[in-house]
Parts: structure tokens; sequence; C-alpha cells
């Protein structure tokens, strides 16, 4: 008789690990990429275009990638997105190198694509395990980010004064780090070829009829409110501390403590979203996140902006992992690839939107009224989970 938990584990541990190595390299490139950007540009105004690249090359992927794992399973899928990164650090490695702004802008556009791949590492998860365990796979994948907190800065920190050239060892480290994720999806034993063979046998509802299911909607709706609110926040609170006489060091420290927030609660989400459902946790995240509204707009001092991030963490923890496992409940197997595909992509393009909102509201009329915006949207995402609850309940008694 087979162990369900050793089965569990072989089934979604090179998954973590996947996930792990690629969140390793995205941290290094979000930590260094500005700063390099400013050495090689010769118009310093676009000192900051190789990390704005990154989203474009992350939202031009992640439908491709959907296509291509529907069509060649996830494993295949996984391994051209590796490519990809690999290939990310040797064009990165080589402007830096050749001292070419350009050449490196590419080379982060490509770390974007390889982030478009990883983001179905978590559904992958999902389809590997019986159903009742979905949500806690797709939380320990999420974990993976736990150790690329950790990970990512101490290798930028320890790298970027290798050599003669500054960075160049932190870029060709994410080489090594794609070699390590070859190493950990070639572990992968239950890959979806077969299934996604199945698949184009099925027939498959059109975008309209999919955005019409509740549960499609309420999945949306937590995902991308989560997202866009954690992003908002966290892209003006550096700005915010550096005005109100905060150091570097100060706000590093901050982002780090709310990272964490983002994690290490994966550990857990998938068991508490197994005993009380999807929509009460989610609830409980859109709670969280009022929590550090309520410290943001109390003060300014190290313990408002630290206790703050670390709820604004926990709050996007649970409603993303609680937006996946909703979105895994709400399309047939023929529908896998597009609801997938469309739900990422929006929540990508959300978060995106979400982070020059940011600048441009803290510019305008400063901190408190970035963390308000975030007031309405809660509040819209916690209507629609209620409405879909509503609806989950009446179609149970109708059956």
């Amino acid at each position: 008789m087979t162990n369900p938990n050793g089965r569990f584990l072989t089934n979604v541990f090179p998954l973590v690990a996947g996930q792990a190595f690629f969140q390793t390299a995205g941290i290094l490139v979000a930590a260094l990429s500005g700063l390099v950007g400013y050495n090689l540009a010769a118009d310093k105004a676009l000192a900051t275009l190789p990390v704005a690249v990154v989203s474009i090359g992350t939202a031009s992927a992640l439908i491709p990638a959907s296509m291509l794992m529907k069509k060649y399973g996830r494993k295949t899928g996984f391994l051209i997105g590796i490519g990809l990164g690999f290939l990310a650090g040797a064009l990165t490695s080589l402007g830096i190198y050749l001292v070419n702004f350009w050449l490196f802008v590419v080379g982060n556009m490509f770390v974007g694509a390889y982030q478009g791949f990883s983001q179905y590492y978590r559904f992958a998860a999902a389809e590997s395990v019986p159903e009742a365990d979905r949500s806690k796979a797709i939380s320990w994948v999420v974990s993976g980010g736990v150790f690329a907190a950790v990970a990512g800065p101490s290798i930028a920190r320890l790298t970027k004064d290798i050599g003669e050239i500054p960075f160049l060892y932190s870029y060709l480290s994410i080489m090594g780090l794609s070699l390590l994720a070859v190493a950990a999806v070639s572990c992968i034993r239950h890959d979806t070829h077969q299934a996604a063979v199945q698949e184009t046998a099925q027939g498959e509802r059109t975008l309209s009829e999919i955005l019409k299911r509740p549960a499609f909607i309420a999945a949306i709706a937590s995902s991308a409110v989560g997202s866009a609110v954690m992003v908002m926040v966290m892209t003006a609170t550096p700005i915010t501390m550096r005005l109100c006489g905060y150091n570097a060091d100060d706000s590093s420290l901050v982002i780090q403590w709310h990272v964490l927030g983002m994690f290490v609660p994966s550990f857990f989400t998938g068991d508490l979203i197994q005993r009380f459902g999807a929509v009460r946790v989610i609830s409980c995240g859109i709670l969280i996140f009022l929590l550090h509204l309520s410290l943001a707009l109390s003060g300014t001092e190290l313990f408002h902006f630290t206790t703050g991030l670390i709820f604004l963490g926990v709050g996007w923890n649970f409603m993303f992992i609680g937006g996946t496992a909703l979105l895994t409940k709400s399309y047939a197997t023929g529908d896998r690839a597009k609801s997938q595909a469309f739900h990422d992509f929006m929540v990508y393009a959300v978060a995106t939107l979400s982070s020059f909102t940011a600048g441009a509201a803290l510019d305008h009329w400063g901190w408190n009224v970035v963390n308000l915006i975030a007031a309405p949207l809660l509040i819209a995402a916690f209507t629609i989970l209620q409405w879909y609850a509503i609806t989950e309940r009446k179609s149970q008694v109708a059956q």
C-alpha cells in the first residue's frame, strides 16, 4: 500500500524546489538591476528600465507558456522556461561584461519570461495530488519564497563585489540557479503530458463562458486585489520611509520582514483552507489587510512600518493562495490552460498597474492616501466573495 504523504512529497517537492530557485533569481534581479542599470545607462533616466522590462517579459510569456504546457505537458514547459532563465543569466552577464546597457535590458526581459513560465508551478502541484490536497500543494509551492527571501539577498550581497567587474558574478549566479532548477524539475514524476493530450479531445468553453462562473470571478477578485494592494503599498514603503528620515538599511529590514510575511504562512495556509474553506481564509486575509491599514494610518514609527508590512504580506498570502485554490475549482479539465493563463495575466496586469499608481498617488497625495486607495478594493473583493459563497450554497441546496 502506497503512503499518501510520501506520494504528496514526491509529486510536490520538485515543484517547491523549482519555485525556490526561480524566486531566488527573481529577488536577486529585483535587488540589483536598478543599480546595474544606473551604472550602465548613458542616460540615467533609463536606469530603472531593466526592472520595468521584467514585467513586460512576464506578461508576454504567460499565455504562450500555458499553451505550450497544454500541448507538451508541464515538465517540458518548465524546462523551456528554465532555459530562458539560463539565457537571461548569460545575456545580463554579457551586458555587464561588455558595458552594454541594451543587452542587459534584453537579458532582464528574459528574466521576466522565465517568471511567466514559473507562475505555473503552483498549478502543476495542484494537478499532481488528489483534490482534497490541492490547497496544501499550492501553499507548499508558494512557500518556496521563504528560501528565496533569504538566499536571494544573500547571493546578491556575497557576489556583487567578486572580481574586477561589479555585479558580474551576481548575474552569472542566475545560470547556476537555472541548472539547479533543471535538476529539480527533472525529478518530476507526475507530468501532465497525457492529461494535456486528453484535454485536446474535450470540448472547451469560450472565455466569455468561463468568465460567467462565480468561482472564477471570485478567484480573480481575490488574487488580483490581494496582489494589487500588496504591490501598491510595498512599492511606496521605501520612498515613504526615506521621506520620514529612515535610511536604506531600515527600509531593507522592513521589506525583508514583509517578504517573510508573504511566504512563511504558506506552511499552514493550505491546511487552513482544507479545514475552514477558501472563502473564510480569503476573508481572513482581507481583515489582516485592514489591520495593516489601521497601523499605516496611525503613525510612521519603525514599529508601524514593520508590523504593518508583515500584516500586508500575510494578507496577500491568504488572498493569493485562497484565490488560486478557488480557481482550481472553477474549470473543467478542457478549460484549464485558458483559465489559468487568463487568471494570471489579469493578476499580473493589475499588480503592474498598481505599482505605477503607487508612485503617482504618493507624489500627489501622500502615504495615507496610498493606503486608503486599498480600502474600496478590499471591500469590493469581500463583496464578490460573499456573493460567490451565497451562490455556491444555493447551488448545493438545489442539488
